[in-house]
C-alpha cells in the first residue's frame, strides 16, 4: 500500500431520490494500481456501515485477487461515512441532523457519475463489497447491468429484511437516548450512546459459537469485557453519531426493487442482473441470513450460492480471520479468471 490520502470528486449539486438536492456534493475515494491504456482493468470496491476507505484495504494486495499490480481498484466512500459528503463536513444548512436521506441507489449513481466522468471508465471487471458494500454491489448490477464482468456481494443483501431493520432500530436508539445527543445538535460526542452502539453490534456481528469458543482470545483480548470495550466500543467511539444515523437510514431503506423502472418490484429488479455473480453470505450471519441470498438467487440468472463457513457470522467479511479472507479472495480470483 501507499501513503496516499483519499481524494474527493466534486459532484456539484446532486439530486437525490428523496427529491432533496445535496448541495456541493463530494465523493471521497482512493485508488490502488494503475488504469491501463484501454481502461479495461478497473474494479469498484465501495465502503460499508461505519467504514472508512482505509478499512477496505485488507482485501487488496500483491498476489491477491484485488492485486494493484494487475488492476485499478477504486474505493469510493458512502455518503454519510464522514469522508464523502456527510453531516459533519457539509455546509451549515444541511449539516448535522439536517443532512438529507440518501439511498443505495443515490450512492451508486454518484459512483457511476464519478468513474465515467473523472476516469472515463465505461466498463468494470468486477464490483465487490461487504455488508452495505454488498448492497451497493447488488445495486450496481441492477442499475448498470451491462457495465461489469462480475459481481461479488459478500455478507449483504438485495433488500433489508425486517429482522435487520429491527437491529438498526437498536443502533439508532442507543445514540438517540443519550442526553448528550441533543436531537443531533450535540457540541461534544454522545459517547455513552456510541459505546452502547458497540454493545448492540457485539451481539449481532458474530455467532454464538464465536463467543462460546472465546475466539476473541486469539486477538489478544484477555476477557469478554476487554473485547467489548476495546474492540466494539473503541470502534464506534471513532465515528460521528449523525453520520452513523445517516448510514443507518440508507441501510434500513435498502431495496434494489426501488430502482427507477422497477416499480418497487424486487423480483423484476433482480432479473435485470446480467453479470456472473457469486452470492457469499456468512454462515450464521445475524444481519443478512444466508436464506435471503438463496431466495434472491432464484431470480438472478447464473448466480452461484457460496456461503462462507465458520463461526465469524457477519464479520467473516471484515478481514480479521485469514481463513475467511482466503475464502473470499478465492471467489474474487474465480470471477476475474485469475486462478
Amino acid at each position: 500500500m501507499t501513503d496516499q490520502k483519499f481524494q474527493t470528486y466534486e459532484l456539484g449539486d446532486f439530486a437525490l431520490q428523496s427529491g432533496i438536492t445535496l448541495a456541493d456534493a463530494k465523493l471521497a475515494y482512493r485508488t490502488f494500481g494503475t488504469l491501463n491504456a484501454d481502461k479495461s482493468n478497473a474494479i469498484l470496491y465501495p465502503t460499508w456501515y461505519s467504514g472508512f476507505i482505509e478499512n477496505n484495504e485488507w482485501l487488496i494486495g500483491e498476489g491477491m485477487g484485488l492485486d494493484p499490480n494487475k488492476y485499478f481498484i477504486v474505493v469510493p466512500a458512502l455518503f454519510g461515512n464522514g469522508e464523502s459528503s456527510s453531516p459533519n463536513n457539509v455546509g451549515l444548512a444541511q449539516s448535522g441532523p439536517r443532512f438529507p436521506k440518501v439511498t443505495m441507489y443515490d450512492n451508486v449513481r454518484a459512483q457511476h457519475t464519478f468513474i465515467t466522468e473523472h476516469f472515463g471508465i465505461e466498463h468494470l471487471r468486477l464490483v465487490v463489497g461487504w455488508s452495505m458494500g454488498a448492497g451497493q454491489t447488488y445495486q450496481w448490477g441492477v442499475s448498470y447491468p451491462d457495465m461489469m464482468d462480475g459481481l461479488l456481494p459478500f455478507c449483504g443483501s438485495t433488500r433489508t429484511s425486517p429482522n435487520n431493520f429491527v437491529f438498526l432500530e437498536a443502533v439508532r436508539a442507543a445514540i438517540m437516548t443519550d442526553a448528550a445527543w441533543e436531537d443531533g445538535w450535540y457540541t461534544s460526542p454522545p459517547n455513552k450512546g456510541l459505546r452502547a452502539v458497540g454493545r448492540v453490534y457485539a451481539g449481532w456481528g458474530l455467532s454464538a459459537a464465536f463467543y462460546w469458543d472465546e475466539v476473541w482470545r486469539d486477538f489478544g483480548f484477555t476477557s469478554l469485557e476487554d473485547f467489548l470495550v476495546r474492540y466494539w466500543e473503541g470502534h464506534f467511539l471513532g465515528r460521528d453519531a449523525n453520520c452513523l444515523l445517516v448510514l443507518a437510514d440508507t441501510w434500513q431503506t435498502a431495496n434494489v426493487g426501488n430502482t427507477p423502472g422497477c416499480d418497487g418490484d424486487l423480483e423484476k429488479a433482480l432479473a435485470r442482473i446480467k453479470a456472473p455473480l457469486i452470492q457469499m453470505p456468512g454462515h450464521e450471519d445475524r444481519y443478512f441470513a444466508p436464506e435471503e441470498d438463496q431466495w434472491a438467487g432464484q431470480f438472478i440468472k447464473g448466480s452461484e450460492f457460496r456461503p462462507i463457513p465458520g463461526v465469524w457470522g457477519h464479520f467473516a467479511g471484515i478481514g480479521m480471520n485469514p481463513v475467511d479472507t482466503a475464502f473470499i479472495d478465492k471467489a474474487v480470483k474465480d470471477l476475474l479468471g485469475d486462478d
